[in-house]
């Protein structure tokens, strides 16, 4: 290994190249758009949604539902017995309220949920799991579980949880940026 040349005022060591640290910002993204790393994110990011989605479309196609009815039955789920209002499920999905109203419509006509006044704000609608409803994201979460570990499986189990937890912190970083940027 070469040693460094020592340093002196007339001959300064090169500088380092300092790595942004929790509070500091990174640095400019390349100004050439020719340069690969101007435009990697968004396309790596839409290839893998794209690939997950359909993988999982497919694989729930025969339960006749949806990515994105599976992604309401999870919240009525996690909501239990109390349920959840349908401005509630727009926010936990970050959905429009128009995109959730239409699914929220097809889903009850299916018999997945049940849609009844709030007691405590006669305005809202609160929103359950009706039985059929409940089957259908039991047998869908056991495939949905079943892909994310083939789709993880690449990665050791300490490198999945880094990844995990650094998108989930990409993702506020994502929709901090939208809020700053509303209007």
């Amino acid at each position: 290994m070469a040693t460094p040349p020592p340093t002196h005022p007339a001959n300064p060591a090169p500088p380092q190249p300092r790595q942004p640290g929790p509070n500091k910002p990174h640095p400019a993204p390349p100004s050439d758009p020719s340069d690969p790393r101007a435009r990697r994110l968004p396309p790596i990011l839409r290839r893998a949604w794209y690939g997950l989605n359909q993988a999982f479309r497919r694989r729930i196609a025969h339960l006749d539902i949806t990515p994105d009815q599976y992604t309401v039955l999870r919240n009525l789920h996690e909501a239990g017995s109390r349920g959840i209002t349908q401005s509630g499920l727009s926010a936990n999905m970050t959905s429009d309220p128009n995109t959730v109203a239409s699914l929220v419509n097809r889903m009850e006509r299916s018999g997945l949920l049940i849609r009844r006044t709030d007691p405590d704000d006669r305005r809202a609608r609160r929103l359950r799991l009706a039985p059929a409803g409940r089957r259908k994201y039991q047998t869908a979460r056991s495939i949905a579980l079943q892909l994310q570990a083939e789709v993880l499986a690449p990665l050791t189990p300490a490198e999945s949880d880094h990844f995990l937890a650094l998108l989930d912190k990409f993702a506020k970083s994502c929709s901090d940026a939208a809020d700053r940027a509303a209007p």
